[in-house]
């Protein structure tokens, strides 16, 4: 069933969000602090008798320098022409087994999964934790941990992590002046977002059914999590309100998509009650680059499975092959 506006209004809704006065400010400054860290990214074999590609445990400083895990897949016989997909991971989730991930390497597409921090306890199993959260009361999640300011924030920490999956892609030798996309699922399209915006090394963009877009109108119209989260928290911190969503504004992936400049392929599903299709096409709609959005009008938040799978093939053959 229809969870949100009609279509019509969807293809219109570009909807003023806040934005704060120091946006690029705050992100210029996580930048440059993650820079004195060195990447320190290391790829070793990790065996797993998968046949069609070399498979990498990786591990890269993130945000902090914390040590953050991944997969990295190098086919064997490679696309062409090729390219780099940075793949980021739902809520809940973490990176899991290799065989979790094979879609991209069997395309002949070199891989990198970015795992987590501290999540992987929802529906697939995580190796890196959090060093940065401060154990300030929150909801159970992770949407408020360190919400009562944007620098103690659990989401700025993610955005950078998502940065520097990027570079530690590009650090392989394999990668070496191949074009470089980013994608990922509901969380992991909202870091697809913010990495468009942020990293500058990006050629493509795929998000798919975003998360982080427009919390305010979000809470506004489910009641599911993780966006519930939000709900129950300022429930209970009713004084907190105010600052919730302004903390929020700084990781909100509508103002990413504002500066987002790499060609995008979004999707969304029209009866999505997780990530509602107006928060959807609210970041879609305002998306800088060049862009056009898979619509699966009776599907919810499973979106369009294989059959958006080989849309964003497509979508990805057609950019790199120019």
């Amino acid at each position: 069933m229809l969870a949100d506006l009609p279509l019509a209004e969807l293809r219109d809704y570009a909807p003023e969000v806040a934005e704060p006065a120091d946006f690029d400010g705050f992100w210029a400054s996580q930048l440059s602090a993650v820079r004195a860290y060195p990447l320190s990214v290391t790829f070793s074999s990790a065996g797993m008798g998968i046949r069609h590609a070399e498979v990498f445990d990786v591990t890269f400083a993130g945000h902090g320098g914390d040590p953050i895990k991944g997969w990295f897949f190098v086919p064997h016989r490679a696309a062409e022409p090729g390219a780099v997909v940075v793949e980021y991971i739902g809520y809940g989730g973490g990176r899991g087994d290799p065989l979790d991930w094979l879609p991209w390497s069997c395309a002949g597409y070199l891989h990198l999964v970015m795992d987590t921090r501290g999540q992987g306890g929802g529906w697939r199993g995580a190796d890196t934790p959090d060093p940065g959260d401060t154990g300030a009361p929150s909801t159970p999640g992770f949407m408020t941990r360190g919400i009562a300011d944007p620098h103690t924030y659990y989401y700025p920490r993610l955005f950078i992590d998502a940065v520097r999956a990027v570079e530690a892609a590009r650090a392989h030798p394999a990668s070496r002046g191949l074009p470089l996309a980013v994608a990922g699922m509901s969380q992991g399209g909202g870091l697809a977002i913010a990495a468009a915006h942020l990293a500058g090394d990006v050629l493509v963009a795929m998000p798919e059914v975003p998360f982080l877009a427009h919390p305010r109108r979000a809470v506004e119209v489910t009641d599911a999590r993780p966006y519930g989260e939000l709900t129950q928290y300022c429930a209970v911190h009713r004084e907190k309100v105010e600052q919730v969503f302004t903390t929020l504004s700084y990781v909100d992936v509508v103002n990413h998509a504002k500066r987002a400049r790499p060609p995008a392929l979004f999707s969304v599903g029209l009866a999505d009650e997780i990530t509602p299709a107006s928060t959807v096409f609210a970041a879609y709609n305002h998306y800088a680059g060049d862009k056009d959005i898979a619509v699966y009008e009776f599907n919810g938040h499973e979106n369009g499975g294989t059959q958006h799978l080989r849309a964003k093939l497509d979508f990805l053959a057609r950019h790199v092959g120019g």
